[in-house]
């Protein structure tokens, strides 16, 4: 898997990305191209998220030995819209638990926050390393996706413990809020045609994503090397202002993630594949509450 979000790359943004090897029938009205291993392969110029460099789906990867795209085997399952669902809520489900657990057996209070803490940071670490192991394998690996969330619920429960507990109360409720109406509101607005993912619209949002983290990543070096909050980017004024821009590259990226949900529905991805989906929707909300939840601090903060 290739990429999902500036923080663990996101997948499905391959130039060589083409749905075609899931068609199992030519097009109504479309020439039918007889190819090794599928009969009904359409032409480049027949299906136009062939070599597609902004397409967001991860259904598509392309077999650089073989030149084909993956497939589903004849007779295999499809993905549905169900399917997806039936994921995304088990995996955010876990999320979910993890995150209640860690609230509730990891006190923040003066005893034991440095405990807490620290296996909250502990556990985000290792969800970084599973979601990384999973974005480059080329296969979605459900173990993995479950034991990501698990890992990360654990650390967004502490994390939110101690913003809601120590620097304003009723902070995680409202960044849930935020989250889910971004949520209701990029699928309205994606739905509608209002927002189109196209190549103008990955290669701006791309753009803004590596500089955004790359910005982060300064700023994390010079507080960890110089003290205090670094070159401010994540306090004040300046720190309100980055936690809107992450909230928009949030809203930005689940229009991604819809359009490759989509486009794997449309196209006739393997039903395995809808772990992908789920995985991908999970790291983005889960971005969108951690900017929300930071944006909350900064605006609550006595600094």
């Amino acid at each position: 898997m290739r990429s999902r979000n500036p923080v663990f790359s996101r997948r499905g943004f391959s130039r060589d990305n083409g749905y075609a090897g899931f068609n199992t029938a030519p097009q109504a009205g479309g020439p039918a191209v007889a190819t090794q291993g599928n009969p009904y392969a359409q032409p480049a110029g027949a299906n136009p998220y062939a070599q597609n460099p902004y397409a967001t789906n991860p259904y598509a990867q392309q077999d650089l030995q073989h030149g084909a795209p993956p497939q589903a085997p004849a007779g295999a399952g499809r993905m549905t819209m169900d399917d997806v669902v039936i994921r995304t809520a088990s995996t955010l489900g876990t999320l979910i638990v993890t995150a209640a657990l860690a609230w509730a057996l990891l006190p923040v209070d003066d005893a034991n926050i440095g405990r807490s803490y620290g296996i909250g940071i502990g556990a985000a670490l290792i969800g970084m390393v599973l979601a990384l192991v999973q974005s480059f394998k080329r296969k979605a690996s459900p173990a993995l996706i479950l034991a990501y969330a698990a890992f990360e619920g654990v650390f967004l429960g502490v994390v939110s413990s101690v913003v809601d507990n120590r620097i304003a109360d009723g902070a995680a409720m409202q960044a849930v809020i935020g989250t889910m109406a971004v949520f209701a509101g990029v699928l309205i607005a994606y739905k509608a045609g209002w927002i189109r993912v196209n190549r103008r619209f990955y290669g701006f949002v791309m753009a803004a994503a590596l500089g955004f983290v790359f910005l982060m990543m300064v700023n994390l070096l010079f507080a960890v090397f110089g003290g205090g909050d670094g070159l401010g980017f994540r306090s004040g004024a300046l720190g309100v202002v980055f936690g809107i821009v992450g909230i928009i590259l949030g809203a930005c990226f689940l229009a991604m993630d819809f359009k490759q949900v989509e486009d794997g529905l449309a196209y006739g991805a393997p039903r395995e594949e809808a772990w992908l989906a789920a995985f991908g929707l999970t790291l983005t909300l889960v971005w969108l509450y951690l900017e929300f939840l930071r944006l909350i601090a900064i605006l609550n903060s006595n600094d």
